[in-house]
């Protein structure tokens, strides 16, 4: 079982930053421990849109999009400790792989083809990020 959140950028996005409460649009790949696909917007066509940091999908994607920074205050937030590594928000443009230990994805819970206690990987493309200002 996995411990550690772990995140590698593929691309480097140039464009707007994610930050907090903004609409994010993604396309993106989940995948099991044993690479078996669960979910992709990617083979459905259709990109995925979130307001990101609010608890709206798994905890693994709200760090993982908003970098260490925000990511540690959410941490504080949700009561759990973690040694984050140091990155930045994804960046319009950008891509990243998500290693989600359960504990940040789902824990106990079945979901879909998802078994209780998974540790999941996530391939993430940034679209857009719409902000209030």
């Amino acid at each position: 079982m996995m411990t550690d959140f772990n995140i590698t950028d593929t691309i480097i996005g140039t464009g707007k930053a994610a930050e907090r409460g903004a609409l994010i649009t993604a396309h993106y790949t989940g995948y099991l421990a044993d690479g078996t696909v669960f979910d992709s917007s990617v083979q459905k066509g259709v990109p995925f849109e979130c307001v990101i940091g609010t608890g709206r999908v798994i905890k693994g994607w709200d760090l993982g999009v908003l970098g260490s920074d925000v990511g540690e205050k959410l941490l504080a937030k949700w009561g759990l400790t973690l040694d984050l590594p140091d990155f930045p928000p994804m960046k319009v443009g950008g891509k990243r792989q998500l290693s989600v230990p359960a504990f940040l994805a789902y824990g106990e819970r079945a979901v879909g083809l998802i078994p209780p206690n998974s540790d999941l990987r996530f391939e993430i493309e940034l679209i857009d990020v719409k902000t209030r200002d």
